[in-house]
């Protein structure tokens, strides 16, 4: 069989198995039918089964357990975006300045969410984590507390599938934000003011104001980046 043959058959057999799942056959959590019985079902060959299995479970959609089995995953967005977090990872460093666009529309609307779903337990985590910045921070502690105070407000959205882009988008960013933190004097004040800003606005049920802070934190590290970029 040719190469392209064989792969129109493993995409096929993906398509069937997926079939099972949309149509709430397979469920989170199902054990798939032996493979036999199941390549039989399906009208595939044994072989092509097994492709399709192994290319569904390097997505996280199906879990291959030895000795017992292959079981459907919990099937929840972060769990499927984690190999989007992979591919992301490999960007070349002109491409970041397009997840900085992505987290520009997305971060400033979970931030308006968060305004409205957080409750005033979540708001006072939220003021842990901003002060728990060292006065004077490393740039990797300041990229962690950074990732930590975004992926919070993210979570009080209320939204499980727009926090799971945004945590995505996380890490190819974090490179340039600790590239920012070396070079750009005044970017650790800058961030603090800035954060201090967003959750004040949060705490006050301040929707707009929290979403125009949240687009100016982002806009103005993807600025500097695009100026950087530009002078190499």
């Amino acid at each position: 069989m040719s190469r392209e043959k064989s792969v129109a058959v493993t995409d096929a057999a993906i398509d069937k198995i997926k079939q099972m799942i949309v149509s709430g056959e397979l469920a989170p959590g199902d054990r798939l039918p032996k493979e036999a019985d199941l390549a039989e079902r399906l009208g595939l060959s044994r072989n092509s089964l097994r492709e399709a299995v192994r290319a569904l479970s390097l997505i996280n959609v199906l879990d291959v357990r030895q000795g017992d089995g292959t079981y459907v995953t919990s099937l929840e967005p972060r769990l499927l975006l984690d190999t989007m977090s992979f591919v992301l990872d490999l960007h070349r460093d002109d491409t970041v300045l397009q997840f900085f666009e992505v987290r520009r529309i997305l971060e400033p609307a979970a931030t308006a969410m968060a305004t409205e779903q957080m409750t005033e337990t979540d708001i006072e985590e939220l003021r842990v984590i901003l002060e728990s910045l060292p006065d004077r921070p490393t740039i990797e502690e300041l990229v962690a507390n950074d990732l930590q105070f975004h992926l919070r407000i993210a979570q009080g959205s209320g939204n499980s599938v727009l926090c799971s882009f945004i945590e995505s988008l996380s890490g190819p960013t974090t490179r340039a934000r600790i590239w920012r933190g070396l070079t750009q004097g005044g970017a650790m004040e800058k961030t603090r003011e800035q954060h201090t800003a967003i959750y004040e606005a949060i705490a006050a049920r301040q929707a707009d104001v929290a979403r125009s802070w949240a687009t100016v934190h982002v806009a103005g590290v993807e600025s500097w980046l695009r100026r950087a970029l530009e002078l190499d």
